[in-house]
């Protein structure tokens, strides 16, 4: 049966100062060895031959994104709903200030995002609003082609819940590193992880 071969790809690392923290929104840059990760991950999906190429309009994805693009590799286009997750009120803040100022806890926060519970942030439904039918349109236009999304980790676990058919909270039970590419297959009758969150860069030097 024939399929589209879906890529979905994080960002690498981003600058220390945002590292461990709802950056959400924030337009931020990769550290240097984000961009050595960057760089290892376009070796692998330059391997790929794929046939489309989608992306995040934010900075960090623009940036893991550059050293993809030799070769003849596909143009990206730029999908404003596959922006990060906004965070409301706890943008810019740390795992650790959350306790202490929302009366939560940091390793729930996709079970707060699934409930609207984040502070003036967006809630599980409306991430999927935005997402299901950006999706949908991918899938359509490029049936049974090979194709990569570069964008962020609550994107990524959001459509993998689309995908698979499951709740957004049980999207917790597996990582989804910086630099990561988890492969999906999908036709007309379900969707198979192929590759979870592999990070081809891991043999870097720390």
């Amino acid at each position: 049966m024939s399929a589209t071969q879906l890529f979905l790809v994080r960002h690498a690392e981003v600058e220390a100062r945002y590292q461990r923290v709802f950056g959400g929104r924030i337009d931020m840059d990769l550290s240097p060895r984000g961009r050595e990760q960057a760089v290892v991950l376009a070796r692998y999906l330059q391997r790929r031959q794929l046939d489309g190429l989608y992306a995040s309009p934010m900075r960090r994805v623009e940036q893991t994104l550059a050293p993809l693009l030799v070769n003849g590799v596909p143009r990206p286009v730029v999908l404003p709903e596959l922006r990060e997750v906004d965070f409301g009120d706890w943008t810019g803040h740390t795992w650790d200030d959350i306790p202490g100022r929302f009366h939560a806890s940091p390793y729930d926060w996709l079970h707060e995002l699934d409930r609207g519970a984040i502070p003036g942030g967006e809630s599980g439904a409306a991430l999927r609003a935005r997402l299901e039918p950006c999706l949908g349109r991918v899938l359509r236009d490029r049936a049974d082609q090979t194709l990569a999304l570069y964008c962020h980790g609550g994107v990524i676990r959001c459509l993998l819940a689309i995908l698979l058919d499951l709740p957004l909270a049980k999207m917790t039970h597996f990582e989804v590193d910086y630099a990561s590419v988890t492969h999906v297959e999908v036709n007309t009758e379900k969707a198979e992880v192929q590759l979870l969150n592999f990070a081809p860069w891991r043999e870097l030097p720390a």
